[in-house]
């Protein structure tokens, strides 16, 4: 399984840049912190396509749903719901196969305390890892879109595949349609971690 964590793709640079989506025209104050995009099996073959998404089993859950695990392509509250719906059916209704995820109050209640659990966001600030506008010049350059981490069925972390290694298919539509960019395991090389925010140079 594994938990994925959206950013803008820089690596589209017409498409969005720092901090700003250009694909959604309402997406004018996006969130300064790693959110999360989903937590999604590896392989989908024992999915309950039938299981609606229920939003009243998840009431207790709508403030930290709302702060961790926004749709950062539109910024109304309804499209976040239309998002966490996408997520329960597309990838929900397979994680439930699991104990732990087997009903959608423990699918997006766990995925929230894995997150919470992780700090990726102190993490990366503690390691030294943060956003700048300084760049290698001259040189091809990543520009980190999103990271994932990669688990067991038993939820814990375990290695990622290896730059070169296949990667399972990212390529997919959002709710509604909306196209979700595909993204690539970096290699080792620069890489630029962009600021959330414009900033004026």
């Amino acid at each position: 399984m594994r938990e994925r964590k959206l950013h803008p793709d820089p690596r589209h640079p017409s498409k969005a840049r720092p901090g700003r989506w250009e694909v959604a025209n309402n997406c004018e104050h996006p969130p300064d912190y790693w959110t999360i995009h989903g937590l999604w099996p590896d392989k989908s073959g024992e999915c309950n396509r039938s299981w609606p998404f229920n939003p009243d089993e998840i009431k207790g859950l709508l403030p930290d749903m709302r702060l961790y695990w926004p749709d950062v392509l539109h910024s109304s509250p309804n499209h976040s719901v239309h998002f966490w719906r996408h997520e329960w059916e597309k990838h929900g209704t397979c994680a439930a196969q699991l104990d732990a995820l087997n009903s959608q109050r423990k699918y997006f209640g766990k995925t929230l305390d894995l997150y919470k659990e992780l700090a990726l966001n102190s993490t990366l600030q503690k390691l030294g890892i943060k956003p700048s506008i300084s760049y290698y010049q001259g040189e091809k350059v990543q520009t980190l879109g999103q990271i994932e981490l990669c688990l067991t069925r038993d939820l814990q972390l375990q290695d990622c595949p290896e730059p070169g290694e296949p990667a399972p298919q990212r390529r997919e539509a959002g709710p509604g349609g909306t196209p979700i960019l595909g993204l690539e395991i970096c290699e080792d090389g620069p890489v630029f971690y962009p600021p959330p925010k414009e900033t004026n140079h």
